[in-house]
């Protein structure tokens, strides 16, 4: 049966400042390389979420120890303790297992982590999961002896790896133009790897390069020693090991879009605290996309960044948005001109299809919307109510969200989705368009 979650309306400017949760990306990035390092670890401010809890049963399985403690301000510490040897089977001999959900960060950083333990390990995840893509990863873990078996359909969940044969090897070529991830999950394991690793995209595109920068930087704030090629398409590692750590995780900047957006959509004004003056987040890239649609952004000096509507919102035309796509896409059905979102069709393989969903649910509102096999191409029009489909994909739900502030009638098929990085969300949607009601 489905779940339709009326998306909360306004009628009048929205005014709030939010907190939003941890980043899932650098949460499981430093999860993993917690568990590959030398001594204990301290994560601050981790993100606890389906995703996340995903990541942290997959280190337990493998031995890794987890302890979580919850803070005053309602923030989870985490203490990961490294194994003296990665886990390589059950007590029983057989393999171990691991369940991926939906999670492209555990389906994909995981099987790595197989590869340093020798270990042989069953992946599996929900049936969405089974049509993301999977092979270019597994063929990189293939080239440095690892073998698998898929019971049904090859490069794709479920499947078991053998590791046991993990080698030395020449360069390992990556096909990286259906997700950055198939390059971050050998990046993270490579200072762990016998020999390290030498790694090259294959020749084509290369999905979302900010994500690849994000796991380089961290690997450097971790003391690996890592180098990139002149071209950005490779990558060298050093065999070593890195100390144990005491990280804290930014807030989640592309999680905070659907919020700043809400700015421009109700002509208001929302802050969002502890904004970082730095960051290898893509969802950085939302201070200089608002201002181009015509949003006032002022980062203050208590670390908030405020976004302000000015009663104008422009089309745009923007390159490589990769994931903050459906919310900018719901935004620009909202524009006074057309917009054109370009470089992103590497979203066809995320959590679903994202172009061919969005070309299915805006149009539902009153856009003209037209994708190509990278391209979404925007025109708005008359808008009125109507229910979206959410796939199942958390970004599908909160960029139906932003439609609903600004569009009354409009409901959200099982909001509950949005718990795969961002289990507050509806409450703090709701908590946002209350306080500005009261303030009205």
């Amino acid at each position: 049966m489905e779940n339709w979650w009326p998306a909360p309306f306004t009628g009048a400017p929205v005014h709030a400042t939010v907190n939003v949760p941890a980043s899932k990306s650098l949460t499981n990035r430093y999860l993993i390389l917690a568990a590959l390092a030398s001594s204990p670890s301290t994560i601050h401010n981790t993100l606890i979420s389906r995703d996340t809890e995903l990541m942290l049963a997959a280190l337990e399985t493998f031995g890794v120890g987890i302890k979580r403690t919850e803070q005053p301000d309602g923030s989870t510490t985490v203490v990961i303790t490294p194994a003296d040897q990665l886990n390589q089977a059950q007590p029983d001999g057989s393999a171990l297992r691991i369940e991926c959900g939906l999670a492209g960060t555990v389906m994909r950083f995981v099987p790595p982590l197989a590869a340093v333990a020798k270990a042989r390990v069953h992946f599996d995840g929900d049936p969405a999961a089974r049509l993301r893509p999977m092979a270019p990863v597994l063929d990189g873990l293939g080239a440095l002896g690892a073998t698998f078996d898929y019971p049904q359909a090859k490069g794709m969940l479920p499947f078991t790896i053998d590791a046991s044969d993990v080698r030395v090897s020449d360069t390992v070529i990556v096909d990286a133009s259906g997700s950055s991830q198939f390059v971050s999950a050998l990046l993270l394991a490579g200072h762990a790897l016998p020999g390290g690793l030498r790694l090259r995209a294959a020749d084509g595109p290369v999905a979302s390069p900010d994500h690849i920068m994000m796991t380089v930087q961290t690997l450097r704030e971790m003391g690996v020693e890592i180098s990139v090629d002149a071209d950005s398409r490779g990558w060298r590692i050093s065999e070593g090991s890195i100390d144990g750590f005491t990280v804290t995780v930014e807030p989640d900047l592309s999680n905070a879009g659907p919020f700043l957006a809400a700015a421009l959509a109700s002509n208001g004004s929302v802050g969002i605290r502890f904004w970082p003056q730095q960051t290898t987040q893509v969802g950085g890239k939302w201070v200089q996309i608002l201002k181009s649609m015509g949003a006032e952004v002022e980062h203050g000096a208590d670390s908030v960044l405020t976004v302000r509507g000015t009663g104008k919102i422009k089309g745009i035309t923007y390159a490589d948005a990769s994931e903050l796509a459906p919310t900018l896409a719901a935004l620009c059905v909202l524009a006074d001109s057309p917009s054109k979102l370009t470089g992103i069709g590497h979203l066809r393989g995320h959590e679903t299809d994202r172009l061919a969903a969005l070309e299915t649910e805006l149009p539902k509102v009153g856009a003209t919307v037209k994708a190509t096999e990278d391209t979404l191409e925007i025109i708005p029009g008359s808008l009125h109510a109507a229910d979206l489909h959410s796939y199942e994909d958390h970004r599908m739900a909160t960029a139906g969200a932003l439609l609903g502030l600004a569009v009354d009638g409009i409901r959200v098929e099982n909001i509950a989705t949005t718990a795969k990085t961002m289990p507050q969300f509806p409450q703090l949607w709701a908590q946002m368009v209350d306080t500005s009601k009261d303030r009205g």
